[in-house]
């Protein structure tokens, strides 16, 4: 077993390394908000006909999105309490009347809306955020959702103090969580994405917010096990 673990501060942690290794060494979470791989990876470099150009570098002949991770999904849900996962609706998960629904906002696009599965007991609910605008947050990887949108999410999830996402990508569900003063697990098994995924959850660390206690300054403290 081979990973990396970083302490950003009190209750925010972050690991390197494949979620297969890590979350068996997880207890119990609140919540599993993530945006796993939907295995579309052909998809990617094709373009044309409805059908998502090569964006990025990482995505060339399908890259890691080549099927969903079920057993993965499996595991993640097991140890959380609550639970969304974007994409569901490519996944094996029981039925549900509590999809979230992104509507990006525009006709001229691949996909005019994403799904998200939920094991929330409400009806069906929409966000309204068009996908231009996530290039005013900034782009960091081919797959990011807004930051708007997870917080949005989390909104539904008031009781939850610690919310797991074991495909972090750039990290904005952790930049969620802290700016809503949760605690946060994330896992990412790309080096890249994970360093950025660090400093932007850094970053938000230090944002001031006169309402919100945040968790306690980093620490810098790694592991390697």
């Amino acid at each position: 077993m081979s990973f990396r673990k970083e302490i950003l501060a009190d209750g925010v942690e972050v690991y390197l390394g494949d979620c297969r290794e890590i979350l068996p060494t997880l207890g119990k979470v609140d919540a599993l908000v993530t945006d796993p791989p939907y295995g579309l990876g052909q998809l990617w470099s094709v373009g044309g006909d409805g059908e998502w150009p090569l964006r990025d570098k990482d995505m060339k002949n399908g890259g890691w999105d080549q099927e969903t991770l079920d057993a993965e999904i499996a595991a993640a849900v097991a140890i959380a309490d609550i639970a969304i996962i974007w994409g569901g609706n490519y996944y094996d998960l029981p039925p549900s009347r509590a999809w979230l629904l992104w509507d990006k906002m525009q006709e001229h696009s691949t996909a005019h809306a994403e799904m998200a599965w939920s094991n929330l007991d409400m009806p069906v609910r929409t966000f309204r955020y068009a996908r231009a605008q996530l290039a005013s947050e900034g782009k960091l990887h081919p797959t990011q959702k807004p930051l708007p949108l997870m917080k949005w999410c989390l909104s539904f999830l008031p009781k939850a103090r610690t919310v797991l996402d074991p495909f972090m990508g750039s990290g904005t569900t952790g930049v969620a969580a802290v700016l809503t003063a949760r605690e946060f697990i994330g896992i990412e098994q790309e080096a890249k994405y994970f360093d950025i995924a660090c400093k932007r959850i850094s970053d938000a660390l230090k944002q001031p917010d006169m309402f919100i206690e945040k968790p306690a300054p980093a620490k810098q403290e790694a592991l390697e096990l």
